[in-house]
């Protein structure tokens, strides 16, 4: 590839870490990095791409292709960059780029709309004789497909809608679910059936073309790590399979690519069994840059998104002799909370610190605020190493470093991921997080707990004599105050020492101390004077589990399955709460009369009560989780 400035100003339509990686590749080549913003991510603390963008123009929606294409003339933009996700695979998007005379980095409209729809992919790669799985669109024949088997959105991606079904009698309620997410994501509610591969291993090949009729594959990638059909962690190159079958994936990617006249960074992704690698299948072809490009770049040397930019601008590609150095593995860190089924976390990042000696791709920084509108995903770390348990040791090692104050994260889970055996062997297929317990939150050590309890100590009533401090002092002598902490439902008698403790990161908003030691953090607030009355009132009275059902999470009620005055029994869910693009079922406490103060789709806040369940008359005191 040549060196110059393929753009003189280029539109990122996109957010996040995707948006400021983008914009970073475009201010390197010496272009001007144009970015759009919805009112989420503008406000009084504006998301970390609007901040480092050139220039930035607000826009109703991140959807909203006409807007994006105005902004760009309005901004003398020559080149619109989707990233990836929104409307990156867009036809739509890309055909308007190319009538207003803008140049649609990404390949043309007839490779996104045939591979965009999964259908008419799988048809057409099976006429190349590429193997796809059996399936149907057609629900009355899903016995013919066999099950177990997977109902997903045909023109879906990113695993969203996607629903196994083991048993025919869960495949109406799985069509339900699929449809319902396919009509709100994508507009479209077709559905495609296929088989479930036993033991899966997600294989994905990464293309490059140019506008000459170049094409080359980029060596593979494995992704089996992923949850709700949603990457996790990645890595390259693939540890399986390896041999012919290899070589056999690489070539059929190289076919299906190049029968689209593929243009600019792709990724043709397969499943691989487990049990025999010569049972692979074509599973889709994401017709965009992946999230997970980074451990490409990483082994290979080649800078993807500079590569999509300069073969956008006619040039062709020259990248020599391709070789594979070494291994790369890339873990997704999310605003989440594992401990209480994986459900979203909001609020402001008090503190980013960031680990050195690897590759961050992020979207925030101290300040952002992170809200329930859009993904989870904060950043990712990369780590590369001479062989691959050099590369998990070091992301460990990072993950282990990375400090996020303020929401809850996936950092410990994730590091509990990679010590597991069967990560560590490279023998982990998809369904192996959906198995995977989540460890228990850490307990604090004293340190950590010293520190929440400097930050939370009581202050001084504007400095008046000592005895109207709260501050441990007595008549000949001086006790070290005391206050109690609340970690969840756990208290915590702790001294509060004249200093911070060293080692430990601190930060305190809206009554709440977050802390970060070696690699934990928590959430720690104060027990207030009424806390701790209604907490001696509730133990002599038996503790007796609270109706009020609340949602963990601020969203949009997207289902009610309840019925209102109906009898519910404890655990079965009675609403769903979507936030950040995830469906979060939320479920009776104990058995009794639902009283819905809730209804389909409504917008409702953190802790907002949804229903109240009225006990059965000397019924069991049986209390279940209120969110899955």
């Amino acid at each position: 590839m040549t060196t110059g400035r393929p753009f003189e100003r280029v539109l990122v339509a996109n957010r996040g870490e995707i948006a400021v990686r983008v914009i970073t590749a475009v201010c390197r080549s010496g272009g001007t990095a144009v970015a759009v913003f919805t009112a989420p991510d503008g406000g009084p603390a504006p998301a970390r791409h609007v901040q480092e963008a050139d220039l930035a123009f607000e826009i109703p929606d991140y959807l909203d292709a006409a807007a994006i294409v105005d902004v760009a003339l309005r901004a003398g933009a020559q080149a619109i960059h989707p990233g990836y996700g929104f409307l990156s695979e867009s036809p739509v998007l890309a055909a308007a780029c190319t009538a207003a005379g803008l140049v649609w980095v990404g390949p043309d409209e007839r490779a996104l709309r045939l591979m965009g729809d999964k259908i008419a992919a799988r048809a057409h790669v099976a006429a190349l004789g590429v193997p796809v799985v059996p399936g149907t669109t057609d629900p009355a024949r899903a016995e013919d497909v066999g099950y177990p088997l997977i109902v997903k959105p045909s023109a879906g991606g990113g695993g969203k809608g996607m629903q196994i079904v083991r048993d025919p009698a869960d495949l109406p309620a799985a069509l339900a679910a699929a449809q319902r997410v396919a009509a709100a994501a994508f507009g479209d509610d077709t559905l495609l059936l296929e088989r479930l591969v036993r033991q899966p291993r997600h294989i994905e090949a990464q293309v490059l073309g140019d506008r000459h009729g170049h094409l080359e594959v980029l060596g593979l990638r494995e992704c089996s790590l992923q949850r709700r059909h949603q990457k996790v962690i990645e890595e390259a190159p693939a540890p399986y399979p390896q041999g012919e079958v290899r070589e056999a994936i690489v070539a059929a990617a190289a076919r299906v690519a190049a029968s689209v006249g593929y243009v600019g960074a792709g990724t043709v992704e397969f499943l691989v069994s487990g049990e025999d690698p010569r049972q692979w299948y074509f599973l889709e072809m994401n017709t965009r840059l992946q999230v997970e490009h980074p451990v490409t770049e990483a082994v290979t040397g080649v800078d993807l998104v500079q590569a999509q930019l300069r073969v956008a601008a006619g040039e062709q590609l020259r990248l020599g002799e391709l070789t594979e150095t070494g291994h790369a593995v890339e873990a997704r860190v999310y605003a989440e909370r594992p401990d209480r089924g994986f459900v979203p976390s909001t609020g402001r990042l008090l503190e980013v610190s960031e680990p050195a000696g690897v590759r961050i791709d992020s979207g925030v920084w101290s300040g952002s605020v992170v809200t329930a509108d859009y993904d989870p995903m904060l950043l990712k770390v990369i780590a590369h190493g001479a062989s691959r348990a050099e590369a998990i040791e070091r992301l460990d090692a990072a993950l282990a470093q990375t400090v996020l104050l303020g929401v809850h994260t996936n950092l410990s889970y994730l590091r509990a991921v990679l010590i597991a055996p069967q990560v560590r062997d490279a023998g982990a297929d998809t369904a192996f997080l959906d198995s995977f317990e989540p460890p228990p939150p850490a307990e604090p050590d004293d340190q950590a707990l010293a520190a929440a309890a400097f930050a939370l100590r009581p202050e001084p009533d504007g400095g008046a004599s000592p005895w109207a401090v709260r501050s441990g002092w007595r008549v000949g002598e001086h006790r070290t105050p005391t206050i109690t902490l609340l970690l969840g439902d756990r208290a915590y008698e702790t001294p509060v020492p004249g200093e911070p403790p060293t080692g430990v990161r601190s930060a305190v908003e809206n009554g709440t101390a977050w802390v970060w030691r070696d690699g934990d953090t928590w959430a720690v607030r104060r027990r207030t004077r009424d806390e701790a009355v209604e907490r001696s009132r509730r133990v002599r009275a038996g503790a007796a589990p609270d109706p009020q059902v609340r949602t963990p999470m601020p969203g949009t009620v997207i289902a009610v399955p309840a019925t209102d005055g109906a009898a519910v029994e404890a655990g079965e869910v009675i609403a769903v709460v979507e936030a950040m693009k995830m469906e979060n079922p939320v479920t009776a406490p104990v058995a009794g009369t639902l009283v819905l103060a809730v209804r389909h789709g409504e917008t409702v806040t953190a802790d907002q009560v949804l229903a109240t369940v009225h006990p059965h008359p000397g019924g069991p005191q049986d209390r279940s989780p209120g969110s899955q």
